[in-house]
């Protein structure tokens, strides 16, 4: 088992080391892609259209787009471009377990710094046109961690994935998850607070109280010093507060995890007694039920497209909840909260087409721009526009079709991924995988010494048979 395993690490390894990296258009150069329909979502669709880009914007989009000297041209007749996919709830890219779950506010830990940029979910995604992610902490807290968001730019290093200037968001959870119905304590162990849905609440609460006076200490010292004051002491920081007093000023967007329509109208009014506003609220699978109240709040909501049924809280969830959310005025977007989905996010997209009857842009809207209002990043992606940054994918049918697969993705004019050099590497990777595969085969009997219990086991020297890691409180 350990050989085979180590194995699959190496071959793992080999992959993301020989997978193409990005393969055009560096800064300074100029892409013109040409004859394609051109899916602008917010200003409608243009056949037979092209996209300049120049620097890694959109320069120019229309059907009379002249080829500069020396640009890169890419043929897209016959094909579709939309605007790179953008997925509001995902957890790749993050190095371990996304969740710090010893305490119930973790507004201290940050996603950014466990980012791997190694991981190989950033390129299969890529492969299925999702060019941007919010990577957020687990739902194991009430208040938990920092998010990321990232764009998918395959070869980069940890900060080069970073989506910059995105506004700074924040992980909250509700029910299940935060007050650990699916993990009771190890034996011995004290059960961590909160135990019941009254409990989650009252840690947001008296956490948001603690921050309203540690503002007010700040405010003061601030005051002092601006009156001239030389020799004022500055309060003691906390890490754990401040994220909690951006989201007061309006600094930092709130994204919580929750199913049921009790707990988040009851987050929604919580937020308002405290002068904030919650950005999104996350899988929200009975946000039908209260979709009035989330239009009055302006919160957005990000949901799967017809997941039920996986846990006590989703037995209410129903494949309309996205159009129904859509037609009282909230900004919705479908989300993936799996490396697997995020894959066909286009897919998903498309049944609200069946289950509401949304037109073909308005579901295109939800994994496009819809999530780039939600995340504060719809000035810079979301749609096809001069001035907006070309993160761009090329389609062999329209996006919303079963039987669209991604040609090109490309992000800030650069193309991380090509399908056809995609295929072209394969064999290439499967023969160099073989070979170290036989050479450490080859090399296995040595390593593993006398005969006996193998190193590690349970009661032999150099170790002892882990226990199993707990999974509780992550993705949904």
């Amino acid at each position: 088992m350990m050989a085979k395993t180590f194995h699959g690490i190496v071959a793992m390894a080999l992959i993301a080391s020989m997978l193409p990296g990005p393969v055009a258009a560096q800064s300074g150069n100029v892409t013109v892609i040409q004859n394609g329909t051109i899916l602008t979502v917010t200003k409608g669709t243009m056949q037979k259209g092209s996209v300049l880009i120049r620097d890694g914007k959109i320069a120019e989009v229309g059907t009379n787009v002249k080829v500069p000297a020396g640009a890169t041209v890419i043929d897209a007749t016959g094909m579709y471009v939309s605007p790179g996919i953008i997925d509001c709830h995902s957890h790749i890219a993050a190095e371990g377990s996304i969740n710090e779950g010893s305490i119930a506010v973790s507004s201290m830990v940050a996603i950014a710094d466990v980012l791997d940029p190694d991981d190989i979910d950033i390129y299969r995604e890529l492969a299925g046109g999702t060019t941007t992610s919010n990577v957020l902490h687990g739902s194991a807290n009430p208040i938990g961690g920092l998010n990321a968001v990232i764009k998918h730019r395959w070869g980069k290093d940890a900060k080069g994935l970073i989506f910059e200037g995105a506004p700074p968001g924040i992980k909250f959870a509700l029910g299940e998850n935060p007050k650990r119905s699916n993990s009771p304590p190890q034996p011995g162990q004290v059960r961590r607070y909160p135990n019941t849905r009254m409990g989650v609440m009252d840690v947001i609460r008296q956490a948001f109280i603690d921050a309203r006076e540690y503002k007010k200490t700040w405010d003061a010292y601030n005051k002092r010093v601006a009156a001239g004051e030389k020799n004022a002491i500055p309060p003691r920081r906390d890490l754990k507060l401040e994220p909690l007093v951006e989201i007061l000023e309006g600094k930092r967007m709130v994204h919580s995890h929750g199913y049921r329509s009790d707990e988040l109208r009851q987050l929604l009014l919580l937020a308002e007694e405290f002068g904030f506003r919650v950005r999104t609220l996350q899988h929200v699978l009975e946000g039908y039920k209260i979709a009035k109240e989330m239009a009055q709040h302006g919160v957005g909501g990000s949901t799967f497209s017809d997941w039920w049924s996986y846990k006590n809280e989703a037995y209410d969830a129903i494949p309309y909840n996205a159009a129904i959310m859509a037609k009282y005025g909230v900004v919705v977007s479908i989300n993936s909260d799996s490396a697997e989905e995020a894959r066909h996010l286009n897919q998903e997209a498309a049944k609200t087409m069946k289950y509401g009857g949304m037109s073909e842009t308005e579901a295109l809207k939800m994994v496009t721009i819809n999530p780039a209002i939600q995340l504060g990043i719809d000035k810079r992606v979301g749609s096809i526009e001069t001035g907006k940054d070309a993160d761009l994918v090329i389609w062999n049918k329209h996006p919303l079709s079963i039987y669209a697969v991604a040609q090109t993705s490309i992000i800030d004019g650069t193309v991380y991924f090509d399908r056809k050099k995609d295929i072209e590497h394969r064999a290439e990777i499967e023969k160099e995988k073989k070979g170290l595969v036989e050479k450490e085969k080859a090399a296995a009997p040595a390593r593993q010494g006398p005969p006996g219990k193998a190193p590690g086991a349970e009661g032999a020297p150099g170790g002892r048979r882990r226990p199993p890691m707990s999974t509780d409180g992550g993705a949904r």
